[in-house]
């Protein structure tokens, strides 16, 4: 085996899968490109022939990303496989990945397969994608409730097709650390020819044991493991990649492996995923919480003051936290903010997004003294926020409350090219301004999520807010940003409605 652990990350797509976080083509880029400056070995950049949408992402982020291959998702069909294989070619590494359940219950009420039929679509389908690429990762489905037996035949033959990886799913988070690793061990020692493929675990989060079950299956010989940045993904989430890296380079003395993760850009990675989706970090999650490196006990200060090493295992500078903060203000030039863009890897297609870039800057600096990298990349969220071709559009605001008295707000906004407005009561400032909103648009949506999130410190720091609307079956979620939380309240309730009257959000299939 190796002594490398290779880092397969899938946040473009099964992280994607969580309700309300599908991203544009470009938010997609803006990632791929902070996964590439992190080091992560795959991207698996989406599922290609979900959407043409979806095919044009896979394709973007395989021409523009050069140091990670580049992986599309396929279920085990020849169109699936095609599409997959379509979208990577423009990448200078790509991947197919391909799947198939291979659990009793999956075959019988989802695929309606025998057993051999099953198999022999694994194996077409490995056939089909290396007509694309050398490098084919076949995933049994469900395999924590496949039978063992079965699992063996299914990877014995599509090693024999000429798959260069076995993942092996715990789909619906079901195992537990000793079982998965046990289980791992087994299909190395059982599969004919399991030394010459790398083995891979996906392991979802549904018992909190993603990670737990994720490095249990590297102790039992995988050397690839499939994850996300904060733990996206579907219902309660993925391994999360930064708690993966961070518990094989700390306990390197029990893991023995190395990987390719330039981990000081994790939390730098962890901000912009999390403003990018409007899925916010919670503040005691580990290696990206705001409290991971916080320390309240006195006893523990003491201790941290004396010798870091006392209560810390890590150091915060590591895996990215440091101040950040960019001295440029309201008599700043453009070159200045310009190089910072670079620096942070954020890209204009032109000019004229550039000077749009500058005067919304320009803007907050009048509004706060101090700028921060983490306010530039949520300018430029909100910046591709507001492009959402915005049949709904805030004219202005105008909120008040005091103590005794029900807030009121007042709101007009754009529909199409008419102006309407509506003043009404609320609960508070927010509340009044939702409900003068609804007033005017009558949208029929049920409000599931409102979240605020600061995205510096101080008082005067930008509010981040989402807003998660269904209306139905359909899900999605609205992101605002201002220095004022009731207008990017308001802000991120129309991206929100812009979203679902346009029809922008994706549904996925998943694994």
């Amino acid at each position: 085996m190796t002594d490398k652990l290779i880092i397969f990350d899938t946040t473009l797509r099964d992280g994607e899968q969580s309700p309300g976080a599908s991203m544009t083509r470009e938010m997609k880029l803006r990632i791929a490109r902070q996964l590439e400056k992190l080091g992560v070995n795959v991207i698996e950049a989406g599922f290609a022939a979900a959407s043409p949408g979806d095919f044009e992402a896979v394709k973007a982020v395989a021409e523009a990303i050069s140091g990670s291959t580049i992986c599309s998702l396929a279920r085990a069909s020849e169109n699936d496989v095609r599409r997959a294989g379509e979208a990577i070619k423009p990448a200078k590494s790509g991947r197919i990945h391909t799947f198939i359940a291979t659990s009793p219950i999956h075959m019988e009420h989802k695929l309606r397969m025998s057993k051999d039929q099953v198999i022999e679509r694994a194996a077409m389908s490995i056939k089909t994608a290396l007509e694309y690429t050398d490098d084919v990762e076949f995933s049994a489905e469900d395999a924590v409730r496949s039978d063992m037996d079965f699992l063996v035949q299914v990877f014995d033959e599509v090693i024999k097709a000429g798959a260069k990886t076995m993942n092996v799913p715990d789909t619906v988070g079901y195992s537990i650390p000793f079982a998965w690793g046990e289980r791992m061990r087994q299909l190395i020692e059982l599969v004919p020819n399991s030394d010459k493929v790398i083995w891979s675990t996906h392991c979802h989060n549904d018992l909190g044991l993603a990670v737990a079950n994720s490095l249990s299956a590297v102790l039992n010989g995988a050397r690839q493991v499939e994850c996300t940045i904060n733990g996206l993904g579907e219902r309660a989430g993925n391994a999360s990649l930064e708690e993966v890296v961070m518990a094989v380079k700390t306990r390197r003395d029990i893991f023995n492996l190395d990987t390719s993760i330039d981990t000081t850009q994790i939390v730098p990675a962890s901000k912009l995923v999390s403003s990018i989706t409007g899925y916010p970090v919670q503040p005691n999650k580990a290696i990206v919480g705001a409290n991971a490196f916080a320390h309240e006990s006195g006893i523990h200060q003491d201790g941290v003051l004396k010798h870091r090493e006392t209560y810390e295992i890590m150091s915060a500078e590591s895996v990215g936290w440091n101040a950040n903060k960019l001295t440029l203000g309201k008599l700043s030039g453009r070159n200045a903010l310009r190089q910072r863009f670079t620096a942070l890897d954020i890209e204009f297609a032109n000019e004229e997004e550039f000077v749009a870039a500058f005067n919304r800057f320009k803007e907050l600096a009048d509004r706060k003294t101090e700028i921060f990298d983490e306010d530039l990349q949520a300018l430029v969220s909100d910046e591709a926020v507001s492009k959402v071709n915005e049949y709904y559009r805030l004219v202005s605001l105008r909120a008040h409350c005091e103590t005794g008295i029900l807030p009121i707000a007042r709101v007009v906004i754009s529909i199409g090219d008419k102006q309407q407005d509506a003043e009404t009561q609320g609960g508070g400032p927010v509340d009044a301004t939702f409900k003068a909103i609804e007033q005017i648009v009558s949208s029929g949506t049920e409000l599931q999520l409102y979240s605020v999130n600061n995205i510096t410190s101080g008082t005067d720091a930008q509010g981040e807010v989402t807003v998660r609307l269904s209306k139905g079956g359909r899900i999605v979620n609205g992101q605002g940003a201002d220095t004022d939380i009731v207008v990017a309240s308001a802000k991120a309730y129309l991206n929100a409605l812009n979203k679902l009257h346009n029809n922008s959000e994706r549904a996925h299939p998943q694994i």
